[in-house]
């Protein structure tokens, strides 16, 4: 077959799976298996071949993402039952003080999303703005802002959440980089994105407490028993340390030293969530009062979500290798090279262009990054250009959220805004986080 079938056939199959997500509302992980079929029948592969390379792609991506994104969801759903990201966010907001309360309200949010989903951080944190909001008689906008921008910056930027984690494994990116990229990027997302254009915006939409949310609030009890705030914030930390030591052990110490064996072990992600969890199980379960068919529980509910994000990442990585079978792969590559177009500036391109059409960041950030893998090697990319690709790639899958995208709907009913709020407010707060992501990942690129 020709380049310019191949061509063809690569972007025949983009439209494809958008296609059968968004006109055929067909779930993203069949989507992109039939897809992955077709892509193989157009370019020539024989039937039997394709379904060995199904197998083989599958079972090589969750290996790894299946262990990892199944722990952190069990650390995480325990962390929230046991009303860690409460005593998190009310906690730092004491510490903050009133004046700052937008900043205490981002880093809760910029912590908090480490854990948990930011779906249910939302469900769990936006019913404490409206006392504040009551309190301070300003736009719900002012705080609500703010805690959206934290929550969404580590939720798509950094491990171990699931889009991140997803798109590292696909690319082969070390959990390590992507750990500190995704801070040093994360950060100023959050305060441009958050305080500083929350503090704009809530200035031009005043939105109030809805009454009936008013009536509700008097009825809710947020003095109830909680963690400790420095347990919570311990607790959160901990994996990440644990991971960067890993990736510091393998950099700074010579081989065969005990230190640096040690190190890896423990700073393995793996590992790493495997020993938060157990700690999480005791500290915020057992010692809570949590039985042992408590605890069961609540880690067998956390594993119904991370199933369908793990076959999700299993069905991407498939896609992303029947592109680098059928030769795909290196003809975008010649392409890329041709336009002089940097391949941090397609991986965002892609996943931006992926996310505005189909809504899912999570989809669309592994489907960029299935694009982009079978392009690492004609690059030669060393693993820090790597790590800032995948954040390039997270900040495409952050921006541009609108009416597709659940959580757009989920900030309109919890602000209690109109459509064109909402677009006004939280799709711009996303767009900043992301178009920030990616000017810090581009700029960073400049000097790895």
């Amino acid at each position: 077959m020709s380049d310019s079938m191949l061509i063809v056939v690569a972007i025949a199959s983009i439209f494809l799976l958008l296609l059968l997500i968004l006109k055929f509302k067909m779930q993203a992980f069949v989507a992109l298996l039939i897809t992955s079929i077709l892509v193989g029948l157009a370019v020539g592969m024989p039937p039997l071949e394709i379904v060995e390379t199904i197998e083989d792609a599958m079972g090589s991506a969750l290996g790894f993402i299946a262990l990892v994104i199944g722990l952190g969801s069990m650390f995480g759903e325990v962390l929230r039952v046991s009303g860690g990201s409460e005593r998190l966010a009310l906690g730092l907001i004491d510490k903050f003080g009133e004046k700052n309360i937008v900043w205490a309200l981002g880093v809760s949010g910029f912590l908090i999303s480490i854990a948990v989903y930011i779906d249910v951080a939302i469900v769990i944190l936006f019913p404490i703005l409206y006392s504040i909001a009551i309190k301070s008689k300003k736009s719900l906008l002012y705080y609500g802002i703010p805690l959206g921008a934290g929550l969404s910056v580590t939720h798509t930027f950094v491990p171990p959440t699931p889009g991140p984690i997803a798109t590292a494994s696909i690319m082969g990116a070390d959990l390590g980089w992507v750990i500190i990229f995704g801070v040093i990027c994360g950060i100023p997302a959050m305060i441009i994105a958050g305080p500083m254009f929350g503090k704009f915006i809530s200035k031009k939409i005043f939105v109030p407490v809805p009454e009936h949310v008013v009536e509700e609030l008097k009825e809710q009890n947020f003095d109830k028993e909680l963690p400790s705030l420095s347990s919570v914030i311990s607790i959160i930390i901990l994996p990440l340390v644990l991971i960067l030591a890993n990736t510091s052990a393998e950099l700074l110490l010579p081989e065969g030293s005990n230190i640096r064996t040690t190190l890896m072990f423990i700073g393995n992600p793996v590992v790493a969530l495997l020993v938060v969890c157990l700690l999480t199980f005791w500290l915020f379960g057992t010692k809570r009062g949590y039985t042992r068919n408590d605890i069961q529980s609540i880690v067998t509910k956390a594993m119904e979500p991370a199933g369908i994000i793990i076959l999700i990442t299993g069905a991407g990585s498939v896609f992303g290798e029947m592109l680098v079978q059928s030769g795909i792969g290196d003809i975008l590559a010649n392409a890329m090279e041709s336009a002089n177009m940097p391949l941090i500036v397609f991986g965002f391109l892609t996943a931006s262009i992926i996310r505005i059409a189909q809504g899912s960041g999570t989809v669309s950030m592994i489907t960029a990054a299935s694009l982009v893998a079978p392009l690492i090697e004609t690059f030669d990319v060393s693993a820090p250009m790597l790590g800032l690709i995948t954040i390039a790639i997270a900040s495409g899958g952050a921006a541009f959220a609108h009416v597709n995208d659940s959580g757009f709907w989920m900030a309109n009913r919890y602000l209690n805004m109109t459509v064109k709020d909402t677009l006004k407010s939280w799709t711009v707060m996303k767009s900043i986080v992301g178009i920030t992501g990616f000017a810090m990942s581009l700029l960073l690129s400049l000097f790895v």
